[in-house]
């Protein structure tokens, strides 16, 4: 027994190294291809240099993450198909459809036109190359579309029916993609996207402007994404509290472990906002709790009387870890609110004609440049974690989708995985952060073909 279960530790583990390195990659090129096609868009439109200096800058590195990007995918795809097979047998139906979806868009749209970004700036026309753009741009979206469709459903299963053997069989397709999840997580995930980029680019933007403050190049960058920052973050924001709410009515239990509630209130009193606490599976309480009163409630039920169903009414195999579940939550949060906060920053220096030269913000710009993506992987440890210990929500439980692979081998192959991705990934930051380091140039003119050329051609 105990061997079971060091080896679904191990699966689980290895599936979140896969999936946290993943992410990320995916994530930027989601919220980067559409940052090329708004640069291009503008330089169609107004005809000015610096935008298309600017695309041709971050194309490279568009380039260079969807290599790395691929490579990762496919060490997914394995370790899919290696610890979770009985998954893939029981859901199989419904899954394998979806994902197929996802690469028929990556493959045709994404890799497809891919080509003629890199290579086809001067050998098609602008409206052609624009159109190439839109469909990579597009092409990321759709495979979103499909992954979180996918996910969402695992998450609140709708559509299917079960069959003699045990497998899930699809009964309303609709009801499938278009699960009760799906559009607030698709919402949510791809405004991360897109602030985790902006902040990025903000970041180096800023760097860039710490060594150069006239630099053309970097104020447009800047600019660009602090608008993005500035109009997307409180988004967010309302994105995430309809998330929430859905989240409440249909699992509640990951709810509870947001916030550490392990006690139902007193009636009237309300839900407290804990802002610090150590929660005990084993005693089933918090040690050292910090709490206002009241506050949960309000963002919790838009209301400041009434409360959640606590951990302790649930039955303690159907509980997902907490404190996991309750510090990631508080982490994503925290770094939202400090994206809002920068946004609104912005807005005050941009009124104040300072936002290119208070050197106090470009430095906050530099520091909060990986904080999207941090927020992002902890908002997906409190969607993944938060739903344990299922797979398919209520529906399949986690140690009934494991492959029967011993746990040495899983072990051995997470360690593989683990080193593999160091590399790939260090390597790949190092170039990064290389290209990133010397911001966008203007585009040199194409050298002029001279009489003696003319007159030696054949």
């Amino acid at each position: 027994m105990e061997s079971v279960e060091w080896g679904l530790m191990a699966a689980r583990a290895q599936f979140a190294v896969t999936i946290s390195f993943h992410i990320v990659l995916a994530a930027f090129s989601i919220g980067l291809a559409n940052f090329l096609l708004v640069l291009e868009a503008l330089w169609l439109w107004r005809r000015e240099q610096v935008y298309r200096d600017i695309y041709r800058y971050w194309l490279k590195l568009f380039a260079l993450n969807v290599a790395i990007g691929t490579a990762s995918g496919l060490i997914l795809e394995y370790q899919l198909g290696l610890n979770w097979s009985r998954l893939s047998t029981q859901a199989g139906e419904i899954l394998g459809p979806l994902m197929f979806y996802e690469v028929m868009a990556a493959f045709f749209l994404e890799a497809g036109f891919l080509g003629i970004m890199l290579f086809g700036m001067k050998k098609v026309g602008p409206k052609l190359h624009f159109f190439a753009t839109c469909a990579v741009a597009v092409g990321a979206i759709i495979s979103a579309f499909w992954i979180l469709s996918a996910n969402a459903w695992m998450h609140t299963p709708r559509g299917f029916g079960i069959g003699p053997d045990g497998r899930f069989i699809a009964q309303d397709w609709w009801a499938i993609i278009f699960n009760p999840s799906f559009p607030y997580r698709f919402a949510h995930m791809l405004l991360a996207t897109f602030l985790a980029t902006a902040l990025l680019i903000a970041g180096a933007s800023a760097w860039q402007l710490l060594r150069e403050s006239s630099n053309r190049h970097a104020r447009v960058q800047f600019s660009m994404a602090m608008w993005t920052l500035a109009v997307l973050a409180p988004v967010q924001l309302v994105a995430g509290d309809l998330h929430g709410e859905n989240t409440l009515r249909y699992q509640p239990q990951k709810v509870a472990a947001m916030e550490g509630a392990w006690v139902r209130p007193a009636p009237g009193a309300g839900e407290p906002l804990r802002l610090f606490a150590l929660p005990d599976m084993a005693e089933r309480r918090n040690h050292f709790e910090l709490a206002i009163p009241r506050v949960a409630s309000l963002y919790l039920r838009h209301d400041l009387s009434s409360s959640i169903t606590p951990l302790t009414e649930f039955a303690p195999q159907d509980i997902p870890p907490v404190a996991m579940v309750f510090w990631a939550f508080r982490l994503m949060v925290g770094l939202g609110l400090l994206m809002i906060v920068l946004g609104i920053t912005s807005l005050v220096l941009r009124h104040r004609q300072r936002l290119y030269t208070a050197r106090w913000m470009l430095r906050c710009c530099v520091l909060m440049a990986p904080a999207g993506f941090i927020a992002m992987i902890s908002g997906w440890v409190v969607t993944e974690v938060g739903r344990q210990p299922f797979t398919v929500y209520n529906v399949l439980r986690t140690a009934d989708s494991v492959s029967p692979v011993s746990r040495d081998q899983a072990v051995a192959a997470t360690g593989v995985i683990l080193v593999f991705y160091l590399v790939v990934f260090g390597i790949g930051l190092w170039v990064l952060l290389r290209m990133l380091r010397h911001p966008a140039k203007a585009e040199e003119p194409e050298p002029q073909p001279t009489l003696a050329d003319e007159i030696g051609r054949p």
